[in-house]
């Protein structure tokens, strides 16, 4: 059942979990998925091994109920906070006589792409090719079968700090799963909210979550850029509380019921009797004073990720604009007049069309099995159904297997 694929995604406050069967065509069929509060993990990091291991287990065995199957492994997603993208090139000579490129060789020369200068707190995760050259001639997607002296490879090598790479190896074997690989969630969300266009093109991918917002730059279908900033939706959820002594609880409350991110879009600004923090008493206070703290945290958001940009050098020809996606602030109206502001480029606020999925919460996962899916294949998944004989045959997945394989032999 090499078309099963399980996926897991540790957020910042919960878990979600997928189990999913792919077709020959890629289409996904979403056998079960569940959802399961995480206290373990605090702004994108593992801060608590078993109470996230629990979480895990908890909410793989309830997506295993609903699939009516139990899953040996699944691919994990990893935050730009964790992961950097190192471009290589590598080469191999084609040993056999008759001179014709085997899986062998494509393996041997991601494996070459491999082997870049890390950082001491870096390890290798994922090698992603890029295009592949047989003696000169490049573009090539697929090079096995084809005949040829020197094999190269122009690959992104992803890497991933080795304590959170450890921590999430630790927390999904307490759980009772190996894991398959790691996938970057920048383009596992790529995967759901941009076009073919897009990707090609060049866009600004601003994904803002609770407590982290990751920003990514995806041009030419290749991930050139991603990184994250420990703020998201909850800091203006915290801004409002604090700035206008009301609970957290009811500055929640106000930023959902009004939705807005700009002052000038207010229709009446009215008085709201709010809850005064440690008073036993109540409040008025003015819709527009609520707008204006979330106004001023969404800018600064969309500020400090064009300045990360600016630094990295690129901010320039992005021919489809920004993209923003996520739950922290993607609901709020404005959002994109305050992006435009600060970006000066087109906006637009990413739409989703996954079937059997009506939750924003799980389209990471979604997104990740489609990843796996459009790379390696439906029958490449490396995904297991327990006490199924295992396939043992090589396929076009060999790297990414080994790469898992690698990772578990750790512990």
């Amino acid at each position: 059942m090499g078309n099963i694929i399980g996926c897991v995604d540790i957020g910042s406050s919960k878990i979600c979990t997928l189990i999913a069967r792919a077709s020959k065509t890629g289409e996904m069929e979403v056998l079960g998925k569940a959802m399961e509060p995480c206290n373990g993990v605090k702004k994108g990091i593992i801060v608590d091994i078993e109470s996230t291991a629990v979480s895990i287990r908890n909410c793989i065995e309830r997506a295993q109920a609903l699939a009516n199957m139990e899953i040996d492994s699944a691919y994990v997603n990893i935050m730009g906070m964790h992961a950097s993208i190192i471009h290589n090139r590598s080469s191999v000579n084609i040993s056999s006589e008759d001179k014709e490129i085997s899986l062998d060789d494509v393996e041997n020369v991601l494996q070459s792409a491999e082997k870049v200068k890390l950082p001491e707190d870096r390890q290798v995760i994922d090698v992603i090719p890029i295009q592949y050259i047989v003696d000169g001639y490049d573009e090539i997607v697929d090079p096995v079968g084809m005949s040829g002296v020197k094999l190269e490879v122009e690959a992104d090598v992803i890497a991933g700090k080795i304590t959170f790479v450890q921590n999430i190896l630790k927390s999904m074997e307490k759980a009772g799963l190996r894991v398959n690989g790691f996938v970057v969630e920048a383009l596992a969300s790529a995967e759901i909210v941009l076009t073919p266009e897009e990707k090609e093109m060049g866009v600004i991918l601003i994904d803002i979550g609770g407590s982290i917002t990751n920003v990514s730059v995806i041009k030419n279908k290749r991930l050139v850029f991603y990184d994250a900033i420990p703020v998201g939706g909850d800091h203006i959820s915290n801004d409002i509380s604090i700035g206008l002594r009301i609970p957290h609880q009811e500055a929640e409350k106000l930023k959902r019921e009004y939705e807005l991110a700009l002052t000038s879009l207010i229709k009446n600004d009215h008085e709201i009797t709010v809850n005064e923090i440690n008073e036993n008493r109540k409040i008025n206070i003015k819709v527009s004073e609520v707008i204006e703290i979330i106004e001023a945290r969404v800018h600064e958001i969309f500020s400090i990720c064009r300045e990360q940009l600016k630094e990295a050098n690129v901010l320039e020809g992005f021919g489809k604009g920004i993209v923003l996606s996520g739950g922290g602030i993607s609901y709020i109206d404005g959002n994109m007049q305050l992006a435009y502001e600060v970006f000066d480029l087109p906006v637009r606020v990413a739409s989703y069309n996954v079937s059997n999925v009506t939750k924003p919460e799980f389209l990471i996962s979604v997104g990740t099995a489609k990843y796996i899916v459009n790379r390696f294949g439906a029958s490449n998944t490396g995904c297991e159904v327990k006490k199924q004989k295992k396939n043992k045959g090589k396929n076009t997945g060999g790297f990414f297997r080994k790469l898992a394989n690698l990772f578990n032999g750790l512990f």
